[in-house]
């Protein structure tokens, strides 16, 4: 099953998926059709392996994902983890640029 009709599904089901966290199984295994928007803040350089705030948001179907860490956590932090699931474009971008504000 793919991601975009598992959560058709859930729709349909009366589920709000907005904060509905994905089975791993398909999580996982499910490339996205495109990533819309990915930034990330770290100045410690790319030789650094530990936390830091990100935003990205995958467009699976007519499905937006958008997960990321609040820049405002901190760097390495492992607090301020958000996601959201939507239809609307819009919405999924601003949200993941206000998390990195």
């Amino acid at each position: 099953m793919r991601i975009s009709e598992w959560l058709n599904q859930k729709e349909k089901e009366g589920v709000d998926v907005s904060q509905i966290e994905l089975p791993k199984d398909l999580a996982y295994d499910r490339d996205p059709d495109e990533t819309v928007f990915f930034e990330e803040h770290n100045p410690c350089g790319v030789l650094c392996n530990k936390n830091h705030p990100f935003s990205k948001i995958e467009r699976f179907g007519r499905w937006y994902v958008c997960k990321g860490q609040n820049k405002k956590a901190g760097i390495h932090s492992s607090e301020g983890k958000w996601r959201l699931i939507t239809r609307d474009k819009e919405e999924a971008l601003q949200m993941a640029k206000a998390h990195m504000e």
